[in-house]
């Protein structure tokens, strides 16, 4: 990685922060943009975003990087800062960020993190500790020995179930796929096919990015469960018909940004050294 010696980190929640201390702790120069409003800075210096620009060689952006196609996604700063504004002043220089299908422009310099599949893996672990957090939070009894379901056997279900498991929990994962509902089974997991679930639980982690919980399942599967949501929007539960029939239903999304920014920031920073690499930049 020899082209780029300093990063320009602007905008993003604390996940960015961590990001740029561990660049910093790894030798890079870093200048960081729109934190304004943070708690605590690591011990860097906020730098404003003309400075960033320039001194920058490559720029890492958050993750979403816009939630709006128009500005930079900067919760934590004071200042707006225009998508088209900023892509003015980058001088074609790479642009590392998450979520770039979002963006109202394409270009050959920008790269999208958060479609690695490391990254996905790394992140599975971060969310599924968020999960259990969100739960213990939530429900009235312990995971241990509470009857828990996990919807979809991918990177997170696989993470989250074992966690269950290792607590104590009687897990039962459902998938599609058969292969999948035999490695569930090979684990010691109870397993369904997510086309009849069916049972009644305790806790039930969805992680499946589209409506699985109708209100027909809801009333088959948690009419005395709690409901949590890990898919993106739109989501695996139809939360309407979860209110209309009393069941606790709960959307975490992001969990690692809220739960584990020190560990998401580094999760990031790999990702973008890892496409430094591969690209040659």
């Amino acid at each position: 990685m020899t082209n780029i010696n300093n990063f320009g980190i602007i905008g993003g929640d604390k996940r960015q922060l961590y990001c740029a201390r561990s660049a910093i702790d790894d030798g890079y120069g870093v200048y960081i943009c729109g934190f304004e409003k943070c708690d605590t800075l690591l011990g860097m210096q906020l730098s404003d975003l003309e400075d960033t620009l320039r001194n920058s060689d490559a720029l890492i952006l958050p993750l979403p990087v816009t939630k709006d196609g128009i500005t930079l996604n900067t919760p934590l700063s004071n200042d707006i800062i225009s998508i088209d504004k900023l892509f003015e002043l980058t001088d074609h220089k790479p642009v590392f960020c998450g979520m770039a299908n979002k963006l109202p422009l394409k270009r050959d310099n920008i790269f999208d993190y958060g479609t690695r599949e490391e990254f996905a893996v790394a992140n599975a672990v971060p969310t599924s500790e968020g999960a259990i957090e969100t739960a213990m939070l939530e429900y009235d009894g312990t995971i241990n020995s509470s009857k828990c379901l996990v919807t979809g056997y991918g990177r997170i279900g696989r993470v989250l179930s074992d966690m269950l498991a290792g607590l104590g929990a009687d897990v039962t994962v459902s998938a599609r796929n058969l292969k999948d509902l035999e490695f569930i089974k090979a684990r010691g997991f109870h397993a369904v096919n997510t086309g009849d679930l069916h049972g009644k639980f305790d806790i039930i982690f969805n992680t499946v990015p589209h409506i699985i919980f109708n209100a027909r399942i809801l009333a088959r599967t948690a009419q005395n469960a709690l409901v949590i949501d890990l898919a993106s929007m739109p989501g695996g539960v139809d939360f309407k018909a979860a209110e209309r029939l009393n069941i606790k239903a709960v959307h975490a999304l992001s969990l690692p940004g809220k739960v584990a920014p020190k560990t998401s920031g580094i999760i990031i920073k790999n990702a973008v050294y890892n496409i430094i690499r591969e690209e040659n930049l």
